[in-house]
């Protein structure tokens, strides 16, 4: 927080939630590689589509804020990830019942979804094997194609990505960590009166999470977990400034796993 807004009362508070994708199919089913067309952008199991819409339920009862747009990393698993969370957080009724949101009827009104490349996964061996990632080089991202598998009326095609395409193969580590952390700041920074959903993977979790509790060690990850950050937005005239992220989310609760160095 800079000294202009120190001393203000803030207009109110922006959260950003960022979650990572659910269960995925080759680390449950090891023969699934062997056959698989893509074998660098495996799908998502029955068990974590159900997990995914929990989730997406937990949210639209535990927070006291709606969230109003969801950004998703192209790759397949946070695509049907995100279906299922946005499903569940748009469900006109909430049924107990349903697992997952399989003939769930939705408010479309209710959130926009877009695809947003800078939130992809580690672009490098230390995530993408290199006997899995594709020899020619083409990942074959078909936006459109993963836009059909949102639910329908949520995409919103007017939004201009941050990231135009995937970053280069092999990103380095330093490069993956700056890249997590400035697109929750370039996507908050864009929507500032939007409470936001960002749908991504393990690593961008960990970063969210160390990028704004300084001195926080994540340890581990679980599908879907997720941190909670909320930031102060200030007012002045017609135009917004905002304070710094803080981390809302305590270890263990929301499926992240850290440690404070001062703890150590």
């Amino acid at each position: 927080m800079d000294s202009t807004t120190k001393n203000q009362t803030p207009e109110y508070y922006q959260n950003v939630v960022v979650m990572r994708h659910g269960d995925r199919i080759d680390n449950f089913d090891p023969l699934w590689i062997a056959t698989a067309p893509r074998p660098w952008d495996p799908p998502l199991i029955k068990e974590g589509r159900v997990r995914a819409f929990s989730t997406g339920r937990k949210f639209r009862n535990l927070f006291g804020y709606p969230l109003h747009r969801v950004f998703v990393s192209p790759f397949l698993r946070c695509i049907q990830t995100a279906a299922e969370a946005v499903i569940a957080l748009s469900a006109v009724d909430d049924n107990p019942d349903a697992l997952t949101g399989d003939s769930v009827t939705i408010d479309p009104s209710k959130l926009k979804v877009s695809v947003e490349y800078g939130l992809c996964e580690m672009m490098s061996r230390m995530a993408i094997k290199l006997e899995v990632a594709p020899k020619d080089g083409i990942w074959g991202f078909d936006i459109s194609e993963r836009e059909a598998m949102l639910p329908k009326g949520t995409v919103d095609n007017t939004v201009e990505r941050v990231y135009k395409e995937l970053p280069v193969w092999e990103e380095e580590l330093s490069r993956t960590r700056a890249r997590y952390e400035q697109i929750v700041k370039d996507l908050a920074d864009k929507y500032p009166t939007e409470n936001l959903l960002l749908v991504t993977h393990g690593e961008g979790v960990g970063v969210a999470l160390s990028s704004f509790r300084k001195g926080a060690v994540v340890c581990e990850v679980d599908y879907c977990g997720y941190v909670e950050l909320r930031r102060p937005i200030f007012k002045k005239d017609q135009s917004f400034t905002a304070g710094e992220f803080e981390v809302l989310t305590n270890a263990g609760q929301t499926g992240v796993k850290y440690s404070d160095l001062k703890d150590l």
